[in-house]
């Protein structure tokens, strides 16, 4: 929501990747896609919702770096130690896991210094923010634990129990007020009330569900199984998976574009996967030649950034 290590980057250059065929058409790959070779073993990616930088969890070198899509380069690195395993950013903030020390990392997102480092539980490892709420939400894929921290001081606020044996992934439907959290070992993805501040619901999907996304206008979510060729959609209000769409492979990550309602996940063949959530329906495919990681999307500019974890690169999708 993930290759050798490679040693020390001295060189970030701006490289073409091919593109092969999308459905309903094929397109000029010069135009619309580009990778960045960044070295590393990328296991996550976010992007800043007010500068567009990108921001790569690299487990090699225990840093998060930090690629300007725009100059095709790295430009920055922030030291996290450990083995970053997810980043999420805010307006004012850089929210980093760090799975081996149970505990998530706050980084000033003008300026990149460390601010604090925050207890999470055991294990945490993926991340979710809701600014609004001064809030940011840490589950542990070891123990399952729902982390919920207080991003003004900084500190664990709540430490939800397990609800399943570990939980890989997480959303909010910010106003209604839920958590989305998939659980790989149960094939579910459980719910929790945020202000009741406890699991109330399990829903089963697919088999291994990791990357999970809700579309928040419509209080959809979108589930990709990292062990079955299809991605799930639940509705939230129901608590019920309510169709499944088939890819060409498993899926492991997805992002979901607010303003178009559509999901961007990494079950292609090599590639990328479009899923239109308004009609349930798989509406292109673009293959880039690479093993697919994680997947994120610029909310302003619908540009989809991948990493290829075995390579260390990050491509940038546009107009996809």
């Amino acid at each position: 929501m993930r290759g050798s290590q490679i040693s020390r980057r001295a060189l970030f250059g701006l490289v073409s990747a091919g593109a092969a065929a999308m459905a309903g058409g094929a397109a000029t790959a010069a135009e619309r896609v580009s990778s960045v070779q960044v070295g590393g073993t990328l296991s996550a990616l976010a992007v800043s919702p007010v500068t567009g930088l990108v921001y790569a969890a690299d487990q090699a070198s225990g840093a998060v770096l930090v690629l300007d899509p725009d100059a095709g380069r790295v430009v920055s690195a922030l030291a996290v130690g450990g083995q970053p395993s997810d980043v999420a950013v805010d307006t004012d903030r850089i929210y980093v896991a760090n799975p081996p020390g149970g505990t998530v990392l706050a980084f000033d997102s003008q300026t990149h210094r460390l601010l604090s480092v925050v207890s999470a539980g055991a294990g945490a490892s993926a991340l979710a923010i809701d600014p609004q709420a001064n809030l940011v939400y840490a589950v542990s894929g070891k123990t399952g634990t729902f982390a919920v921290l207080d991003s003004i001081s900084l500190t664990q606020q709540d430490l939800l129990p397990a609800p399943k044996p570990g939980l890989a992934g997480i959303a909010l439907d910010r106003g209604r007020r839920r958590a989305y959290c998939t659980s790989p070992t149960t094939n579910s993805v459980e719910i929790c009330d945020l202000d009741a501040g406890a699991f109330t619901a399990s829903v089963p999907v697919g088999a291994s569900p990791t990357g999970i996304g809700v579309h928040e206008l419509s209080g959809s979510v979108f589930v990709a199984n990292s062990a079955i060729h299809h991605l799930s959609i639940v509705d939230g209000s129901a608590k019920a998976q309510v169709k499944t769409v088939l890819l060409r492979s498993e899926a492991s990550s997805l992002a979901v574009h607010q303003g178009s309602d559509v999901v961007y996940t990494n079950g292609g063949q090599n590639g990328l996967s479009r899923v239109d959530g308004r009609t349930e329906t798989l509406t292109g495919e673009l293959s880039l030649g690479v093993n697919p990681g994680d997947v994120a999307v610029d909310q302003r500019t619908r540009t989809v950034y991948v990493t290829d974890p075995l390579h260390g690169t990050v491509t940038i999708v546009r107009d996809f």
